[in-house]
């Protein structure tokens, strides 16, 4: 199922429980390097950079969305043992939208990145058991919008199982898009225990999805104005 839309994606992160963490500025800085490596990385499909909008929040606006789960599956990745939830919002941006700084730009895409932080702040608070830290709303496609987060919710069930050593693994398994064997050499054991780490962590399976909701997202892309 295709989506037939030209928009902007909005992503909005916040950290969770941001004001628990002892050490915030060293979080900060690290913060910044990771998105600024996404915006050199991911430049020719970026609107506006990835920019710390509060202490404990960012935002940035993408004009596809074909690497938006690449981007923050990598903020996830980088930042790890800190935790986030990311609101995505797919629209209309109604104002100038200035390349290196996020802050102005409004419109629905971040009204609704907006919403789907403050509904996972909702689900936590009410202790729901819906397990969720990253939603998604695309204007007027709302059979997929629910496809999707049942994606996501089940994904992040997935992840929530992860042991230490397996989430090790796996993370530098995506990081170094190293063979198995390669990957074994390095972390100093043996291939048979790197793929029964990915394969009993359902790594293959959280991937897959991943995959699939990609491959939904890459063909939104908005108007490029020269």
């Amino acid at each position: 199922m295709t989506v037939c839309c030209k928009p902007y994606i909005a992503i909005i992160g916040d950290v969770k429980n941001s004001r628990k963490i002892p050490n915030r500025n060293e979080i900060q800085t690290k913060l910044r390097t990771v998105l600024d490596e996404l915006n050199e990385k991911y430049k020719n499909e970026i609107a506006s950079n990835f920019m710390i909008t509060l202490g404990d929040e960012f935002q940035g606006l993408l004009h596809s969305g074909k690497f938006t789960l690449d981007m923050i599956l990598t903020i996830e990745r980088k930042m790890y043992p800190i935790c986030f939830r990311f609101g995505i919002g797919v629209g209309e941006i109604c104002t100038t939208i200035n390349r290196d700084i996020p802050l102005g730009a409004d419109g629905p895409a971040y009204h609704m990145a907006r919403a789907m932080i403050t509904e996972i702040k909702q689900s936590e608070n009410k202790n729901k058991r819906t397990m969720v830290h990253m939603k998604i709303w695309i204007e007027n496609q709302n059979d997929i919008n629910m496809l999707i987060n049942s994606t996501f919710s089940l994904c992040a069930a997935v992840q929530s199982r992860w042991t230490e050593r397996q989430r090790e693994v796996i993370y530098n398994y995506l990081d170094s898009m190293e063979s198995q064997r390669d990957l074994a050499q390095r972390m100093g054991i043996n291939q048979s225990s790197i793929n029964k780490k990915l394969t009993t962590s359902h790594f293959y399976t959280f991937q897959n999805a991943m995959e699939t909701v990609t491959h939904v997202l890459k063909d939104i892309e908005a108007y490029r104005y020269v």
